[in-house]
């Protein structure tokens, strides 16, 4: 029975995102890979399914896409790897399972709801959540299956910049992340995060992707929310937790919440980027604050719609 609409938001990374530099082939690839993201999400929505089915849709089909940093487009860290982060919680009872540093499956949010589902831990990292990607079936492609010449190509620079003592302040460089939140028609919350870090980044390092709270979170009786932006600063100031908490306790709506932590507690504090988030009720926000960031929303018996400059 449908008790209310539902609604879904996702994100795609974001930073100094101009449309003065963009070509139009680029900005309609983009666009053309959010509202795949969206499609994939609202039809699972749409069927009756859950919001967790939905932001697992959404977010496969974002690391599907190699414009953006995840899965297929992840970025390459100072040795030249590709080291993944994932995580997704389920609103309804806390749920959440996380992967990091992870390299091999299609799919980093498959693996990361292996986790949440059939295991007692809340995060895994190394050979042994492989296994049990592997064991359960999950999609593994070859190496240069991940490889993509931009991404290649933006860690040469970032080196060469690095050899001369230079440090490269797109805060694009440490954005790359891709997201999706969902309510669904009996109103549960669920996030979905996942991303290939900072280009350049040291080998080893985690952002606040898989850490709940932070970069992802979804409770029922506040919000989902996933964060994209520089993540050692999203850590510290517990952003997704904080949006929660301001609603919780300060009893503010979503949309202030959300609004208040990304504008002040991160944009205050060298975090800048942004966050999607939803309630229970199916109200969505999705506030940044740098120039740009890639993301789209629906909500039941509206048009899909995808942005992605700051207009």
């Amino acid at each position: 029975m449908t008790n209310q609409p539902y609604a879904l938001a996702i994100h795609g990374g974001a930073g100094t995102i101009l449309k003065s530099t963009m070509t139009p082939e680029r900005e309609a690839a983009y666009k053309a890979g959010l509202h795949a993201a969206l499609k994939a999400g609202e039809d699972v929505l749409r069927a009756g399914g859950s919001a967790v089915d939905a932001v697992t849709a959404s977010v496969c089909a974002l690391e599907d896409e190699p414009l953006f940093n995840a899965g297929r487009g992840a970025v390459f860290t100072t040795a030249g790897r590709q080291e993944m982060d994932a995580s997704i919680m389920d609103g309804r009872d806390r749920s959440t399972g996380a992967v990091a540093g992870v390299f091999g499956p299609k799919n980093p949010v498959l693996l990361a709801r292996l986790v949440m589902e059939t295991t007692p831990h809340v995060c895994m990292i190394g050979d042994h959540v492989l296994e049990l990607g592997r064991k359960a079936g999950l999609e593994f492609p070859e190496a240069d299956y991940f490889f993509t010449q931009a991404r290649w190509d933006a860690l040469q620079d970032t080196l060469a910049m690095q050899a001369k003592g230079e440090d490269d302040d797109d805060p694009a460089r440490r954005h790359g992340t891709v997201g999706a939140v969902a309510c669904d028609r009996q109103g549960n919350v669920a996030a979905a995060t996942s991303t290939g870090g900072w280009t350049g980044k040291m080998p080893g390092r985690v952002g606040d992707t898989p850490m709940p709270g932070a970069g992802n979170f979804a409770e029922n009786a506040t919000c989902a929310v996933s964060g994209t932006g520089h993540g050692e600063v999203f850590i510290r100031y517990t952003a997704g937790a904080e949006i929660a908490a301001r609603m919780r306790h300060r009893g503010e709506s979503v949309i202030d919440a959300a609004r208040h932590v990304v504008m002040q507690d991160l944009g205050q504090n060298d975090g800048s980027g942004g966050v999607i988030a939803v309630d229970a009720k199916g109200v969505l926000t999705l506030p940044f604050n740098s120039e740009g960031m890639y993301r789209g929303w629906v909500q039941e018996g509206t048009a899909p719609e995808v942005a992605i400059y700051d207009e």
